[in-house]
């Protein structure tokens, strides 16, 4: 779908204005911040206290799969460019140094592939800032870097949510016809936890809280505007994740996308098409483009 980066460069070299850069390969867009090997050789890899071997394409997996929280093996690339094997080769080297789990799925051939927390902490410790250095943990967290997940959030919508990173390359491929440059993809957890916190902020602190916002239709409808998220039928609509890029011009902007199903039909279906979300066809039962559930609080925020 992409042609093949040049791997094996210092990431450290590259000139950080986006605007003076060819448009980076898509896939790349989440290793390309990372102090992590690029080459076709294992390097040792230190985290803590603890060494892992690493080589472009396994960095590649992993940053990919802490952006997307899952994803299909078919979907990831090995260094010969061939899709992930569990059994052997670069997913079995990952997941028997503890980076990542397979998962099963009924009725797949391949498997979803997850970080785990030893995954995602080596990801995290190894985020480099402009001028190529490490720029630390967690703590040093940032609106604009990119998120990485572990483990597998929830689990009866796997079948969906490992079709997201696909959806998400066929937009990419569009994206950088026209010249630009993926920088970070916001995934519906992080959206609707801001939209939570939105919703319960005068609740914060208050003892006699009951739990329930306060908020009202004209100051929710304000806060969907202005994070350019379709709100209609009294309801705020997610995508299943959002695009940050650059363009050609060097601006920032965003497209949105969402993984529907053949049988996407009624009510969701008028939905989607009113959403202007970017949709893609699937496979999965679950349909996207969903109101946010006041029972799913709890567990975004987690």
């Amino acid at each position: 779908m992409f042609d093949d980066p040049r791997w094996g460069d210092d990431p450290r070299e590259r000139d950080d204005d986006s605007r003076d850069r060819d448009p980076l390969d898509p896939r790349d867009a989440f290793v390309d911040k990372l102090n992590l090997p690029r080459g076709f050789e294992r390097e040792i890899v230190r985290d803590r206290d603890r060494e892992y071997e690493l080589r472009g394409s396994e960095s590649r997996t992993l940053s990919i799969v802490g952006s997307f929280r899952v994803v299909s093996s078919r979907d990831l690339r090995d260094h010969d460019g061939r899709p992930l094997d569990s059994r052997k080769g670069d997913l079995r080297h990952l997941r028997e140094q503890g980076l990542v789990r397979t998962i099963s799925v009924d009725g797949h051939r391949d498997v979803a592939v997850v970080l785990t927390e030893r995954g995602r902490d080596l990801l995290e410790s190894h985020r480099r800032d402009r001028d190529g250095r490490e720029a630390g943990s967690r703590g040093a967290d940032s609106k604009s870097q990119q998120r990485f997940y572990a483990e597998l959030k929830k689990p009866r919508e796997v079948e969906h949510d490992m079709q997201i990173y696909r959806a998400y390359e066929r937009e990419a491929q569009r994206l950088q016809e026209r010249g630009a440059r993926v920088e970070r993809v916001v995934l519906d957890y992080e959206l609707k936890r801001e939209y939570q916190r939105f919703l319960q902020e005068r609740n914060r602190g208050r003892a006699d809280s009951d739990g329930r916002p306060d908020r009202i239709e004209s100051e929710i409808a304000d806060w969907a505007r202005e994070r350019e998220l379709p709100y209609f039928d009294g309801h705020v609509h997610f995508p299943d994740a959002r695009i940050e890029y650059i363009d050609r011009d060097g601006r920032l902007d965003h497209v949105d996308i969402e993984v529907v199903t053949l049988h996407y039909r009624g009510t969701h279906g008028a939905a989607a098409c009113r959403s202007g979300f970017s949709t893609f066809c699937g496979s999965s039962a679950r349909t996207g483009g969903s109101p946010f559930d006041p029972d799913y609080a709890s567990e975004v925020l987690r």
